[in-house]
């Protein structure tokens, strides 16, 4: 497929996201950030660190925000104890999940949702009559699972067991999504161009957000949602080239991004998660990267990734979590002058590196050189 050489500018170069003296974002373009050569063979495993300069975004002397902290092929995965003995593998990997110690990850080759046990080093599966697409956690690690083919959501315990399934007749049509907040369920149907909220006791729709359109508050084809610790519920609005947000009732608030091949915009967007501090992160399959916006500006910060082979490019990339429950295990890849604050995983769907795991945090090593109108003083 052919590129503009304004969307490869898009795929290298990085917004510089640092504090000014006024504490406003700095803004601007770097088109120095390295590719790390390494050969896909040569990823190192969650038992030893990767011998690499570390991969920061942006650069120093600008204030890295992110730094890549492990890439993982399906080889490495493998390596984990009942990898090679259930045959497990990673092939698309659609959506992610995460609880202490724990990886959930859903596989749109395999259909089903693998454990990623990063305590023990073990692999497993969640075994059903179910075929996963979007995977919402919560925190006391039940996992509802969107399953499109079968028209329904799927919930399993803190034990993997088959404890519900919602699908009361031609309730969904195709539900690609889903998040919980609550005693609300909200289930992103690409075909309905809705978002149904069903109750956690009855299972029944007890409301409609969205219909088909391009009017703020409708959808046209929504593949993702999530809900904040608010209860705010964000919409990737596939076809409309735009992030709706909606407070906890259903209406409206606000949009981040447009249709287009310019800084903030979208060509193809897919996953999406925030953080605590506001910070709304979006996928873009066809830029191939990640675009982090200000939740009340909704300006864009920063975007990092992009397309390529190598630890923390990303190949078609779809599924995208922010991790806080375990940063311990993967501190021993961050840079002694950085402190990681919480993970952010990003899966792909092709090539050889199936997750990327970035730290996000501060610079907590020596003052870094100020910058005037992109140089060094």
């Amino acid at each position: 497929m052919k590129k503009t050489p304004i969307i490869i500018l898009l795929l290298t170069a990085v917004v510089l996201f640092g504090c000014a003296p006024e504490k406003k974002i700095r803004r601007g373009f770097s088109f120095k950030q390295p590719q790390q050569k390494v050969k896909s063979e040569e990823f190192s495993s969650l038992s030893t660190p990767q011998e690499i300069q570390p991969l920061f975004y942006p650069m120093p002397p600008e204030q890295p925000r992110l730094q890549l902290l492990l890439s993982f092929t399906k080889e490495k995965f493998s390596e984990f104890r009942g990898g090679n003995k259930y045959f497990l593998q990673f092939e698309r990997t659609y959506d992610i999940g995460a609880v202490k110690g724990k990886i959930y990850i859903s596989d749109r080759t395999y259909k089903k949702i693998i454990v990623v046990d990063i305590e023990k080093k073990e692999l497993s599966q969640i075994i059903g009559d179910y075929e996963s697409a979007g995977i919402w956690v919560t925190e006391d690690d039940y996992k509802f699972v969107a399953d499109f083919n079968n028209r329904q959501i799927v919930v399993f315990d803190d034990k993997n067991k088959l404890v519900r399934v919602y699908a009361y007749t031609d309730q969904f049509d195709k539900p690609l999504d889903v998040a919980v907040y609550k005693n609300k369920i909200y289930v992103c149907d690409v075909n309905k161009h809705k978002i149904l909220v069903i109750d956690n006791d009855s299972g029944k729709t007890i409301q409609e957000i969205g219909g088909i359109g391009t009017k703020e508050g409708t959808f046209y084809k929504p593949t993702h949602v999530i809900v904040d610790r608010e209860g705010n519920l964000y919409v990737n609005d596939f076809f409309n080239f735009r992030i709706q947000k909606f407070d906890r009732d259903g209406n409206f608030l606000k949009k981040f991004g447009y249709a287009g091949d310019t800084l903030g915009a979208f060509a193809r967007p897919k996953g999406l998660d925030i953080d605590r501090e506001g910070h709304l992160y979006v996928v873009d399959a066809a830029f191939e990267n990640v675009q982090i916006f200000d939740d009340n500006t909704t300006d864009l910060l920063l975007f990092f990734g992009g397309f390529g082979l190598v630890p923390g490019s990303m190949y078609l990339p779809n599924g995208i979590y922010i991790d806080y429950h375990n940063v311990e295990y993967f501190k021993e890849y961050a840079d002694a002058n950085f402190n990681v604050r919480y993970l952010v995983y990003v899966g792909n769907t092709l090539g050889p590196i199936k997750l990327n795991v970035y730290g996000f945090g501060k610079w907590i090593g020596d003052p870094l050189p100020e910058i005037e109108k992109g140089k060094n003083k």
